[in-house]
């Protein structure tokens, strides 16, 4: 990385595999932007074979593109991204999304309003307009233990057992928060320069998370705003390997916790949440397959 510009700029970077429908869908919405400050459009596209790289060259010679030989992952996608930007603001995209017209406007002028906000994230809604639950707490040790005991279903307005998925959050005001949804993630530059890169440790799931974590850690506010609503599709790249993608995201957990949960205070809960989460992983991993057949 090296040093950001203050002018109010944005690179895009958008990591993608084998979802070129979708990823001509958002690249039109960004190019449609009434945003009148400089904006950097980079595509990575992880070894797609659909055809994903020729068309983002034919349709659209503007935007830069990034074709690695292997799927190298989310996180390794997005640095190569982030090792060269210089913009002010730098957008985690996924491409899967559409955005609204004056969306990017309006989150550079959110930043400027809040200058100490590291990142932002905004409303999620499906294709039917219906809200998707797109915030969540750090998933510290009490917080997935109160889940996986269904404690947070039992208590859903309860603050502390249902620390993790946040389900009294009602999405219509702007709010401080730990861990936006990284299909749409801003950080700021200033902010990225201090925290660092996405940890390569966490290929495909919880490298926003850890980047999250370590944005606060830093001194940074991480907020939410409903100003911006954007469609997204959801899990277009990880439905393409279906149960695999279970025990990824146990794998990940499980990382997560050895790095910023490692002391033995924590020991007996990461123990029965590594259990646990076996015949979760398990079960989730059998309605993945069943849901692509």
């Amino acid at each position: 990385m090296t040093g950001t510009n203050s002018d109010g700029s944005i690179t895009i970077a958008i990591v993608n595999w084998n979802t070129r429908d979708l990823l001509i869908q958002a690249l039109q919405s960004i190019y449609c932007q009434e945003f009148v400050s400089p904006l950097r459009v980079v595509v990575v596209d992880n070894a797609s074979k659909d055809g994903s790289a020729e068309a983002v060259r034919n349709r659209f010679p503007q935007c830069e593109l990034i074709v690695n030989k292997e799927n190298v992952g989310y996180a390794r996608g997005n640095n190569q991204v982030l090792e060269t930007t210089t913009s002010q603001f730098t957008l985690l995209l996924n491409p899967d999304v559409i955005l609204p017209n004056h969306c990017l406007q309006t989150v550079v002028q959110f930043m400027h309003d809040h200058p100490n906000a590291g990142a932002l994230g905004v409303k999620q809604v499906h294709p039917d307009g219906s809200l998707q639950r797109s915030v969540r707490g750090f998933p510290t040790p009490m917080g997935i233990f109160c889940d996986i005991c269904g404690l947070s279903r039992l208590l859903p307005n309860n603050r502390r057992v249902g620390s993790y998925r946040m389900t009294w959050m009602d999405y219509s005001s702007v709010e401080e928060v730990d861990q936006p949804m990284g299909t749409f993630l801003l950080l700021r530059g200033t902010a990225l320069e201090s925290v660092g890169l996405l940890d390569e440790d966490f290929p495909i799931f919880f490298n926003e998370v850890d980047w999250c974590l370590r944005c606060k850690r830093a001194g940074w506010k991480i907020f939410y705003t409903p100003d911006v609503a954007i469609i997204h599709y959801g899990g277009a790249g990880t439905m393409q390997v279906g149960s695999a993608m279970a025990w990824e995201s146990r794998r990940a957990l499980l990382t997560f916790y050895k790095k910023h949960y490692s002391s033995a205070l924590y020991l007996p809960i990461r123990l029965f949440i590594a259990i646990a989460s076996w015949p979760h992983a398990w079960l989730q991993s059998r309605r993945r397959k069943r849901a692509s057949k």
